[in-house]
């Protein structure tokens, strides 16, 4: 795609496309209604004052705490005591036992923290006109315009991935009308503030732990951090004054302000990394850059991800609206294009955080304004890192799954540790939350943070990956290894159940967060079932460990099934003790219907009913990654309605009133960000997945291993027309397709890798040998109605 940039400073503005632009008429009151821009590694949140600005800024690798293995040594010395208790009905003994003994040291983690605030005062500009602020996801490029006095004045803000900065450029349609002071700040105790030429500088060290989260035990960990940013500002016209702590341009025509930023962290074992010196020689990159280099540098690097999917679910003049507005009235009014507006935002916000060598993207992606986050801000993995990432492999963005990869590779190592102290078996293991130490013990309290399969789900998006790229180098050399370890830990962690000792059972462990500590839980089992069952493929791909395939096939084998349960329901345990009042926000116990893939419709028809009783029991609330799970779960129940009434659920503006987190609140921020609440990102992913599942499925398999490429299988009504072009399934197939009026029209079909191909639609196949690179386009007479075997 061919990009043209205007030296003008007041070029005609585009037409705004409301299924990829977030417009709005004011700025921005508070940090939830700011706008993200990231690299993966720097994010900003954008307030679009007009004469005071503001941009919080943030570091992925900006942390408390120092290098920690978190074990408990010896802890492992309880473990069949805890068995013995969990049999015998002691929970409560056994949940205060393990406290005691069982626990992480110290017994939290640690949190993600902000780097500063980016502060532009613009002196006269408290009565703009003509006010707009927007996003534009097609170049990941925020803008705020506005007049003052008949001079409009416009920003541009971007965070670039090529040149590793935040850039702003400032300018106004009349020359030397353009006067502003620039300064930096940072919420940490630690921290000065220099000015050296037109750079402003701003160094200090990361906050310990906050005191009044202090538990008593281990202490936690000093803060080792140090960090530095650095703010150049660059002008064209005027004058510049210098201050000691800021700098103040005068009579300007335009202005490019460039940030650099870094932490001492060089990886979770060495805070030994000189963030002055990388600051110096990152600006030093950049320096005679011009602002139209730095940004068609950026815009090229980002649309090579961001322009592979293209969804077009039509407009409307309700989609002309401010994006505030939209969302107000999103369930009354329709408007399919927001929902076009909130897959892509998906989208692009998983690219801006998170890049090949990053970190991950974390419960808030990579943008926190506060020293003490919910939750930390750190890795839940529960339910919510994972979540984080269903999309990337489907959405077209296989690359951005290597940070992912990279903290799992961490983990084995971190988690060997915690295989042998707490639990004196081979292998690796991780629990419920890690950080960027890649803590790997259980944390918090026993009746939640004892959940051993953690690292097990982790290594499930180890084999997406490798089904969609079928990449055999890193499946040998990345991705096996580590699904062998996890496998090798749950041979030897999985024992008899006393009540029918032909079955294997996982414990102790819990159903998140939900019933407390226990034997059994059914989720642990789909998970061990699923780990199991991908390390059995992955040998066999890579032609090895044929002894220990064996292994895996008989435990598998035997590892407690799911149950149906007294109300037609899917169990949550091995006992039938669910209750049908219950509405709490976890469905774990869903797993293998998704992410897994043991339950469906067309192949384990009782149990995926059962599944439907269990969510009308949970109901249709819950916080933001609840519902978008919820999505998910529907989609995979081939009942579209259901899924989209599960989005309509999510996007709305969230409850104003009190009570409690845990009550069906929810929804989005006037920025589209999921309202958990607070903020948490993975609602966002977890949308942008659950649509795509409504569109497209590739997760089962006929007899000779070849996948299904399911198309529409569970499209809502409302979504009666539209397009998407670019998305993914396993197998190696890039996918477009069209539909009008609740009927397929086309697909077109992009062989990867020269698979077989099955294209499924509304129970008709057409099979397919195909090429390499050749794309192959259907209509919908081209489907036979066949009967098809499915292979799980």
């Amino acid at each position: 795609m061919f990009f043209q940039l205007s030296c003008d400073t007041n070029p005609r503005e585009k037409e705004l496309n409301p299924s990829l632009v977030l417009w709005y008429d004011k700025p921005a009151e508070n940090w939830t209604e700011a706008l993200p821009i990231g690299n993966g590694r720097l994010g900003g949140m954008i307030y679009g004052g007009t004469d005071k600005e503001t941009i919080q800024f943030n570091d992925e690798t900006l942390w408390t705490g120092q290098p920690h293995d978190y074990a408990n040594e010896g802890a492992h010395k309880i473990l069949k005591e805890l068995r013995q208790l969990l049999w015998k009905g002691k929970q409560e003994e056994a949940e205060k036992l393990a406290n005691e003994n069982y626990m992480s040291e110290p017994l939290g983690q640690m949190c993600y923290q902000p780097f500063g605030n980016i502060l532009l005062d613009f002196i006269g500009h408290e009565n703009a006109t003509n006010f707009k602020r927007k996003l534009d996801l097609e170049e990941a490029i925020s803008f705020v315009s506005y007049e003052v006095d008949d001079v409009k004045f416009k920003r541009e803000i971007f965070s670039s991935e090529p040149d590793q900065a935040i850039i702003i450029r400032l300018e106004s349609s009349k020359n030397g009308t353009l006067n502003f002071s620039a300064g930096l700040d940072s919420p940490h105790e630690r921290y000065n503030v220099s000015v050296d030429g037109n750079v402003i500088i701003i160094q200090g060290r990361a906050n310990n732990y906050p005191k009044n989260k202090e538990r008593k035990g281990t202490p936690y960990p000093e803060s080792k951090l140090t960090f530095e940013a650095r703010l150049q500002i660059i002008n064209k016209g005027g004058e510049v004054v210098q201050n000691d702590k800021t700098i103040k341009v005068s009579n300007a025509n335009s202005a490019t302000l460039k940030l650099v930023a870094a932490t001492s962290f060089v990886n979770y074992k060495n805070v030994d990394g000189n963030p002055f010196e990388l600051c110096k020689k990152q600006l030093k990159k950049i320096e005679g850059k011009s602002f139209s280099e730095l940004k068609s540098r950026h815009v090229e690097d980002y649309q090579n991800l961001f322009s592979r999917v293209d969804l077009d679910l039509g407009k409307s003049e309700i989609s002309n609206r401010p994006t505030d507005k939209r969302l107000a009235t999103f369930r009354q009014d329709g408007d399919p294009s927001l929902v076009s507006l909130l897959y892509q935002y998906g989208r692009y916000l998983l690219i801006s955080s998170s890049r090949a060598g990053t970190q991950p993207a974390n419960l808030q992606g990579i943008w926190n304004d506060k020293i003490y986050p919910s939750w930390d801000s750190k890795y839940t993995i529960n339910i919510n890192t994972q979540m984080n990432y269903w999309l990337a492999e489907m959405t077209n963005l296989s690359e951005l799954v290597d940070p992912l990869i990279a903290m799992v590779e961490d983990l084995t190592e971190t988690g060997e540790k915690i295989a042998k102290e707490h639990y004196n078996m081979d292998g690796w293991v991780t629990h419920h939350n890690t950080d960027i130490w890649r803590g790997a013990a259980p944390i918090n309290r026993s009746n939640h943070g004892i959940w051993p399969v953690g690292g097990a789900w982790l290594s499930q998006h180890l084999w997406w990956h490798y089904q969609f790229t079928e990449d055999k180098e890193y499946l040998e050399k990345r991705g096996y290894p580590a699904m062998k370890k996890a496998s090798q830990f749950f041979m030897e962690y999985l024992v008899p159940d006393p009540e029918n000792s032909d079955w294997w059972v996982s414990g102790p462990s819990n159903s998140p967060e939900n019933g407390g500590l226990v034997m059994a839980p059914t989720m642990d089992h789909q998970i061990i079932r699923n780990l199991f069952a991908n390390t059995i493929e992955a040998a066999e791909v890579l032609g090895v460990d044929a002894d220990f395939v064996k292994e895996l096939e008989g435990k598998r084998s035997k590892i407690a099934p799911n149950q149906i349960g007294q109300y037609g329901q899917l169990q949550e345990w091995l006992e039938d003790k669910d209750d049908p009042e219950n509405e709490h926000r976890h469905v774990s116990h869903l797993w293998g219907l998704h992410p897994g893939n043991e339950i469906h419709p067309l192949t384990t028809p009782e149990l995926a009913e059962a599944c439907k009783v269990t969510l009308s029991h949970r109901g249709d609330g819950g916080t933001g990654w609840s519902r978008a799970w919820k999505i998910n779960f529907w989609a995979r129940l081939l009942d579209g309605d259901h899924s989209f009434l599960l989005l309509k659920n999510l996007m709305k503006p969230p409850s104003k009133d009190g009570g409690s987190i845990y009550q069906n609140k929810g929804g989005l921020y006037n920025n589209l960000l999921d309202a958990h609440p607070p903020f948490q990102i993975d609602g966002n992913f977890g949308a942008t997945s659950g649509i795509t599942e409504m569109l497209l499925q590739s997760h089962l398999r006929d007899d000779n291993g070849d996948f299904y490429q399911d198309i529409l299988p569970a499209l809502p009504s409302i979504l009666s027309s539209g397009k998407i072009e670019g998305i993914k399934g396993k197998g190696g197939f890039e996918i477009s397709i069209t539909w009008k009026d609740g009927e397929l029209v086309q697909v077109d079909v992009k062989s990867l890798l020269g698979n077989n191909l099955n294209l499924r639609y509304a129970g008709n196949l057409i099979k397919q040998s195909t090429v390499p690179e050749e794309i192959y386009s259907f209509l919908l007479n081209d489907f036979q109605e066949v009967k098809v075997k499915n292979k799980k």
